[in-house]
């Protein structure tokens, strides 16, 4: 796979800041919160949409939600992504321009994405014929997983108001990322995979956020069979799980996890753990 090129300004952006904040007695203490930066997305001179990123892998991030929008579907495609922050834009040149985007950008639903989702209407309709293969994965396993992903979420100890996402194999994390919206951080983790031509029938997917339909969606259009989250299932996305074929755990915390789809595809080879 030819890789685009690829241009940022100001790499070493900061993930958090020091401020000086003030306890209940009044005594004041220094304290990191998360940065927030907008990043506008130009496809081919035509701008897209703005997003509000921590702004830890915003070339991904530009990539995955691109990809994930039907907006460009050839990763062959893409000649340069440029990420300037200061004027806070990632212009982003394919060979070929898509000549329906106007369309397509015209079937928007806003959904429930930390008040900026989006998911144009071309991408609902591919989802019909859609169904995910089966992949089988072991209790035990899945315990080994949680605890490795309790070394991560460095942000969110130091600073919170971040969600973490993360693709995963067995009990091995093979990539993960924070940022302000658990839609970005899925979408940075596509992006990743796309450009390296990656597949995800073998791969678990793990998020910190809740189950929505965003979710479950974003994920299936990575072909990952395996949806675990450390927070709640909302109804559409449930629905979806069932549709699509996709195996759903949720309030996943410890030895204590919920599989609300799937749970066929679960062996359960450790005895009494849920009642410690």
């Amino acid at each position: 796979m030819t890789q685009p090129k690829i241009i940022q300004t100001q790499t070493d952006i900061p993930q958090t800041i020091d401020v000086t904040v003030f306890d209940e007695y009044g005594e004041p203490m220094t304290k990191q919160i998360a940065c927030e930066r907008a990043l506008t997305v130009y496809l081919n001179w035509k701008e897209i949409v703005t997003l509000m990123t921590l702004g830890a892998r915003p070339d991904m991030l530009v990539l995955g939600y691109l990809k994930n929008q039907e907006l460009i579907n050839d990763a062959d495609a893409l000649d340069s992504v440029i990420i300037d922050w200061e004027t806070q834009s990632a212009a982003v040149v394919t060979a070929e321009q898509n000549k329906d985007i106007d369309e397509t950008l015209s079937k928007k639903t806003v959904t429930s994405g930390c008040g900026q989702g989006t998911m144009f209407g071309n991408v609902m309709k591919k989802l019909e014929d859609l169904k995910l293969p089966e992949h089988r994965i072991t209790q035990s396993s899945l315990y080994g997983l949680l605890e490795a992903l309790t070394h991560h979420n460095d942000t969110y100890k130091a600073a919170g108001a971040v969600h973490g996402c993360a693709v995963c194999k067995g009990t091995e994390i093979l990539s993960f990322v924070e940022d302000i919206g658990r839609h970005n951080a899925v979408d940075t983790l596509s992006g990743e995979m796309w450009l390296k031509g990656e597949t995800g029938e073998d791969k678990i997917f793990y998020t910190t956020g809740r189950l929505t339909s965003e979710m479950v969606i974003k994920v299936a259009q990575m072909g990952i069979p395996v949806l675990l989250s450390r927070s709640g299932v909302t109804q559409m996305g449930y629905d979806l799980a069932q549709q699509l074929g996709i195996t759903m755990i949720a309030r996943a915390k410890g030895h204590r996890f919920q599989v609300f789809n799937g749970a066929k595809n679960i062996e359960f080879d450790v005895k009494g753990e849920s009642n410690e």
